[in-house]
């Protein structure tokens, strides 16, 4: 008999590509989604979709009672928000309910993986050191702090499960939709820059996230513990560039755009969000994370423990993914 695994996020970006790797692996995947969520990529791979109430700590005990989950895959959050209370209560307040519910059940998980992010620790300067497991907390944005607080709580009240969080740097592939506006302008011959100020930076392909979240549910661990995951690389800020033009053999025209009109821009782009319910591309806050140092990782603690070796670089990760856009008709 096949082990259940419950996904949330399963609709999302990386949860769909999780779900699809799970199913393939002969997993039971139930497929945490919203009754609005679009299943369409997903159905094939999914043996039954869950509706759970986050709200409801009683409702999720009673989930995990009657499913017997093995593993758990929290991959659902919020990563735009035009509060900062509404943020951290999907992000911090669904994550605690989930968790309680899951370890308080009479059928307990084996192991949960929760979902953070490289935002939760925050860029370091250009000369530091590549960010290990043991850098410290300096987030730079909303969702950045959300995810903080979220990694602070499961220490605080679960540090004697076995729980794994998995910080992923920038993640890419098909079906992402911010970096690949990116792309869309690169497509269209510009590839354009905030500043000039050198910057290191890191990526990991959402192939190679979704095997080591998978692996993380099994592999031998011990209690909680927490790893982040790139793809071992650091890159400059033209890298992705570059592998765009050897991808599609364009030529592009780099501008560099000076910080305080993009600034400007932001603050503008804000102004004129403030009466919907939607947050624009690019908001003050945004630049920090646009703008930063060094996103470079050590990632020797997810190899050593978890045996995750990427198989993908940018410039690999790129080409797939380029493909994929153009067959699909995004590009």
């Amino acid at each position: 008999m096949s082990k259940k695994i419950l996904i949330t996020g399963a609709s999302g970006f990386v949860g769909s590509h999780l779900v699809e790797l799970a199913f393939q692996s002969g997993f039971e995947v139930h497929a945490a989604v919203r009754q609005s969520s679009d299943v369409n990529s997903i159905r094939p791979f999914v043996h039954k979709f869950i509706y759970p109430d986050f709200k409801n700590l009683t409702n999720l005990r009673q989930l995990f009672d009657e499913e017997g989950y093995v593993y758990v895959v929290h991959a659902a959050a919020m990563t735009k928000s035009k509060t900062e209370e509404a943020m951290w209560e999907v992000n911090v307040g669904h994550t605690e309910r989930l968790i309680q519910a899951a370890f308080s059940s009479l059928n307990m998980p084996q192991r949960v993986v929760f979902v953070s992010s490289l935002a939760a620790i925050g860029p370091v300067g250009y000369e530091d050191a590549l960010i290990d497991e043991s850098s410290p907390y300096r987030p730079v944005t909303v969702y950045g702090r959300s995810k903080k607080a979220a990694e602070e709580m499961l220490r605080s009240k679960f540090a004697d499960k076995p729980i794994t969080v998995i910080r992923p740097t920038a993640v890419y592939g098909p079906r992402e939709k911010d970096l690949f506006i990116l792309f869309d302008t690169m497509n269209k011959g510009v590839d354009a820059y905030v500043g000039k100020a050198p910057q290191k930076l890191s990526f990991i392909y959402v192939k190679d996230l979704v095997e080591v979240l998978l692996n993380a549910c099994f592999a031998s661990q011990s209690g909680y513990c927490t790893f982040n995951i790139t793809d071992g690389q650091v890159y400059s800020r033209y890298a992705m560039a570059e592998a765009f033009k050897e991808s599609q053999g364009k030529k592009l025209l780099r501008i560099h755009v000076p910080y305080v009109v993009v600034e400007k821009a932001a603050v503008f782009s804000q102004w004129l969000y403030k009466g919907s319910k939607k947050t624009p591309v690019l908001y003050p806050e945004r630049l920090n994370e646009l703008t930063a140092q060094n996103w470079g990782c050590d990632i020797t603690a997810a190899k050593t423990v978890l045996g995750f070796s990427p198989q993908y670089d940018l410039r690999k990760g790129m080409q797939e993914s380029l493909l994929w856009y153009k067959e699909n008709n995004w590009l």
